[in-house]
């Protein structure tokens, strides 16, 4: 594989683009997408700059890879982020031309269905930031998380280390995007409990993969995105989260299980789970149910680990992925799992 290198850094001033590489959902919530683009200006003092494929629902993959290309080739745009998720980027990756990308590395950050931007970018050789589009984290009703925020400015402008911490608060019930209403005040949130460590006994220091479970295992059913050399990620970090479409526990640990049995999950030293997102309003859970909710997907998180990878450092809760606050983790970048002192430093 080419070597992972980490691209420039924007400064504030900079212009970065502003892309949907999976849904234009900017064009049927405007409000939270122009509040990103707003906190972008203000509180990150970047110069958004849309595509043309940003705020359009139906956009063709080939629309929405000519608009990666010419973000990428673009000298004035110093970095990338998407808009949101989705669920057919992985139609889009195989329209991308990797030399030009490659030729001209640049920061690219977005999260859920963006793993399979993320996961080309590995192979390329450029490493990513999983974590705060536009609409979800940057347009957060209220305010930006802190934690969110200070995580985000550190992986746009900060290269270096940078240790994460347990939130203090959190939340994963949402609130109707389309009333201004919900704009008006902050979440409510809940009392943080901490991450879960499972044998830390040891230091392990590696690059990452992964990213949101459901597209990981849609990548590997597709063929996309893994090292044909599965010793590429002896040593590393693998970090996985699940959606707002709430997999079942028994989803997980299948997928899982069959990464175990590709000989994969046997190949990484620790495992980063992200906090389960638990509410969606499709499923509208009560805190009682959704308690119930992730504890049965620690569970069989747990039962994968043990089948496949025991001696893996495991530890759950990460505030990573669907969750709030949200703590952005380079993908194919350096974290430093120090079990012994329960801390986790990323390089980003």
């Amino acid at each position: 594989m080419t070597d992972i290198v980490y691209p420039p850094k924007p400064s504030p001033g900079d212009r970065i683009a502003v892309l949907s590489p999976s849904s234009g959902l900017p064009g049927l919530f405007p409000l939270p997408f122009e509040l990103g683009l707003e906190r972008l200006r203000a509180e990150y003092g970047l110069k958004p700059v849309e595509y043309p494929a940003t705020r359009t629902m139906g956009s063709t993959p080939q629309q929405r890879a000519d608009d990666v290309h010419a973000a990428f080739a673009d000298p004035e745009i110093k970095a990338v982020i998407a808009s949101i998720g989705g669920d057919d980027q992985i139609t889009v990756v195989p329209l991308l031309d990797r030399e030009l990308i490659r030729a001209h590395p640049k920061p690219f950050i977005g999260m859920s269905d963006n793993t399979n931007l993320l996961a080309f970018l590995h192979e390329t050789g450029i490493v990513g930031f999983h974590g705060a589009s536009v609409m979800v984290e940057l347009g957060r009703p209220g305010a930006l998380h802190p934690q969110t925020a200070e995580s985000l400015r550190a992986a746009l402008f900060t290269p270096g280390p940078y240790e994460l911490r347990p939130a203090e608060r959190w939340r994963d019930v949402d609130r109707d995007w389309a009333d201004p209403a919900t704009f008006e005040a902050e979440p409510e949130t809940r009392p943080g409990t901490g991450w879960t460590w499972v044998n830390a006994d040891r230091v392990v220091e590696g690059r990452t993969w992964g990213g949101c479970l459901e597209i990981v295992g849609w990548m590997l059913m597709a063929g996309r995105g893994v090292a044909r050399d599965l010793s590429e990620y002896d040593g590393g970090v693998l970090f996985l989260e699940t959606s707002e479409e709430l997999p079942s526990a028994e989803e997980v640990f299948r997928t899982l299980r069959n990464m175990g049995e590709r000989g994969l999950l046997g190949r990484f030293s620790a495992l980063l789970m992200g906090r389960p997102k638990t509410w969606s309003f499709e499923r509208p859970l009560s805190p009682e149910e959704g308690a119930a909710y992730a504890a049965a997907q620690r569970d069989a998180v747990s039962r994968a680990m043990r089948a496949y990878a025991p001696d893996s450092i495991v530890v759950f809760d990460v505030d990573l992925g669907h969750t709030d606050p949200q703590l952005v983790i380079p993908y194919g970048g350096l974290v430093r799992v120090d079990g012994p002192a329960r801390r986790i430093t990323v390089t980003y």
